[in-house]
Order: C-alpha cells, then structure tokens, then sequence
C-alpha cells in the first residue's frame, strides 16, 4: 500500500518498514557501523553507506516517517531539537533579519537572541498569536526568516499558521513554526502554509524520556534545504544509530500515546478550572481560552498535552502544590508517558512568566489518579 495512502496510525505502526530481509525479524534492524566497506574495485559494497556521519539507515527510516507524517518533501534529524533550530537560523547570512515569536520555549529564544548578536542579525521579537501584530512587524523590511511556536510553551498561545505565512510572504522570508507542543499528530503546520516545521523529538514524538533528538522537515526542495543538508554532513550535527531505533520504537505508539494525553489534559483542564485554588487555566481546549476556536480549526484530534496552572496566591503557594504532587515529577521536559510538573519561574524568572505557574506535561496514566493528586496537592 501507498504510504500516502495510509492513516497516520497505519504508517507509525509499521514506523522503520517491513519484515527485514536479512533476518526475518519485523521490527527494523540496528546498524551501529560507523564505516562501510568498498570491494577491490573501491566502489560501495552499498552505494548508500560510506560514513556514519551522514549515512544511517535507522536514521533514514525516522526521517521517511517523519517526513511521511507531515506531508513534507524532506526530513533531517538532529541530535537534539536546539541543534535543528540552530541549523535552521544558521542559513541566515549576516546582517539579515528574523522575526521571531515572544514568549516561547526559552531556550529557544535565549539562543537566538545570542546567535543573531554574534552575526550582526536584526531580530524583531513579537507576539505572534496577535495577527495584526505579526503583519505588521513583517511589513516593516525584508526578512529571511519568521519563527512561530504553537501552542507555545508555556503561554499555550496559537497562532495562526497560514496567516504567518501569508505575512513572511510580505517580507520575503520563511515560515518555520515550533510544532512540539501539538506533535504530526494533531496539526500539519506545512499544509497550513509553513515552508519549514520543526519538532524537538526528544519530547512527545519518542515519548519515553530517553532519546535527545530533533528534526527539521522542509514543504519542497530548495538552496536553503540543501545549504542545512550539507552543513549537517559536514559539521557533524547527526543522530546516532541507537537514538534512531529507539525514536522509530516510540514512534509506533504515538497516535495511541497522544490520543490519551489529551483526553486526561482535557479531564484534567476542566476539573481545575472549577478548582476554587486555581486563578487560572490555560488550555486551548476550554472554550474560556482566549486561542480555542483557532485551535478547533487548526488542529485535529485534541488539543494537546500541555497545560499551565496559575494556582491562587503566590510563589510559595504554588511551589507547596509541586512539592505534595505524588503522580507528577516534579521535572523540565514534556511529552513522556509520565506525567510532569515544573515551576517555570524557577527555570526563567527573568521572562516575565507568573510566580504562581505550574506547567503541567500531562501523560498516559489514568486520569482520575491524576486529578486525585492534583485535588490533595491543592487541597479539596
């Protein structure tokens, strides 16, 4: 059957292929060679295969996937999800400029910020989810890049796709939007009008906790695609054959594993909401959020499995909630099958982010163990 042809949940099923030649087995191999060998004549015994560094068939397998998921033209994996951005904002020459969502993944925004002083590049920060404001900002000069988040972490803000990239339009510039928060699954940013869509796969894409990773995955071929392809090969930015089986492993469980996470976040979103302790809830699944409707058209199957939790009181209050937590960690990452909790102005208290905020990463448990520890956390 045409992979085109299948549903997402077929196609990750069977994430890495069929039945293995070699061995019979159904699962695909590992390949953990960093050389391959040539015959007398010095030609590749495969003409895929001559160095690790930029030939890996586990590798190979997850970007086809993954490419196949998002209906692009190509996919290239990274051995984290900063290294995708970084090659991503490294084809922008110096002294060009980029537009850049506020108030997203700080990481993300920390190095931007750094990497474009270091080149000279005018970065224009902005509210993305205001579309006016996007427009606007766009219109000022041209751009070579424009960077969106959605939802965004941890203001859980959407944008709206095609509007930004009918804005980098106007600015001559590329549309690559942060799809984390909403995985393959549940939002195809490239259909919307995105030129380049970005994951960090460590999160819900493995969903175990236990893989660094990240991809880029481009609508159609192009110089700038080709200019991050060979740097990659070059620089050595690659994934490792074992962080590749094991990124194709979880993948075939993801529509299975997010379907449940939004169904618990949704449980768990409208149960706090009531919760006379809790000032605030920012979900895009409860119609009070302010990004809802634009998230019913834009995303597909839920509305993911991040949540913020603005507890009544303070900085004390809400850090006495984390620490009676039982069932979340009280850990940084989202997107695991365990459930996770984070003070973020602990993480960056320099961004503005409320001193009463929990960002809730929501997993696979049962949902009313969940809401059981949140209700003792905070009290019934």
């Amino acid at each position: 059957m045409d992979p085109k042809q299948m549903h997402p949940e077929t196609l990750l099923a069977q994430a890495g292929g069929g039945i293995d030649p070699q061995s019979g087995g159904v699962v695909p191999p590992i390949q953990p060679s960093t050389t391959f060998a040539r015959d007398a004549g010095y030609m590749p015994l495969n003409p895929e295969n001559t160095y690790a560094r930029d030939h890996n068939d586990a590798v190979r397998q997850a970007e086809q996937v993954l490419c196949q998921l998002e209906g692009g033209a190509a996919a290239l994996l990274f051995p984290t999800g900063m290294a995708a951005i970084a090659a991503l904002f490294r084809t922008v020459p110096t002294g060009g400029r980029v537009v850049v969502q506020s108030g997203i993944y700080w990481g993300t925004t920390k190095w931007i910020r750094e990497f474009c002083e270091r080149r000279q590049i005018v970065m224009d920060e902005v509210d993305a989810s205001d579309v006016t404001a996007l427009r606007d900002i766009c219109a000022r000069a041209p751009a070579h890049l424009v960077w969106v988040e959605s939802p965004s972490n941890p203001w859980l803000k959407i944008v709206d796709i095609a509007a930004a990239a009918e804005a980098a339009k106007t600015c001559g510039a590329l549309l690559a939007v942060d799809s984390t928060a909403a995985s393959p699954v549940l939002a195809q940013p490239l259909a919307l009008g995105a030129d380049v869509v970005m994951h960090s796969t460590t999160k819900v894409i493995n969903g175990h906790s236990d893989v660094l990773g990240g991809v880029l995955i481009t609508r159609k071929l192009a110089p700038f695609w080709n200019e991050i392809a060979n740097d990659r090969a070059s620089a050595g930015a690659v994934m490792g054959p074992f962080e590749a089986w094991l990124l194709l492993r979880g993948m075939r469980t993801l529509p299975l594993r997010v379907e449940r996470m939004c169904q618990n976040a949704m449980a768990i979103a409208a149960y706090l909401q009531d919760h006379p302790r809790v000032e605030a809830v920012w979900y895009p699944g409860l119609s009070s959020h302010h990004g809802h409707a634009l998230a019913t058209r834009q995303m597909s199957g839920g509305y993911g499995f991040l949540m913020s939790v603005l507890v009544k009181g303070g900085r004390e209050e809400a850090l006495c909630v984390a620490g009676r937590l039982g069932l979340f960690h009280r850990a940084t990452s989202l997107g695991g099958v365990e459930s996770l909790v984070e003070h973020r102005h602990t993480i960056e208290p320099h961004t503005g982010i409320p001193e009463n905020l929990l960002r809730l990463a929501i997993g696979t448990e049962n949902s009313g163990d969940l809401i059981a520890d949140l209700g003792q956390a905070l009290g019934h």
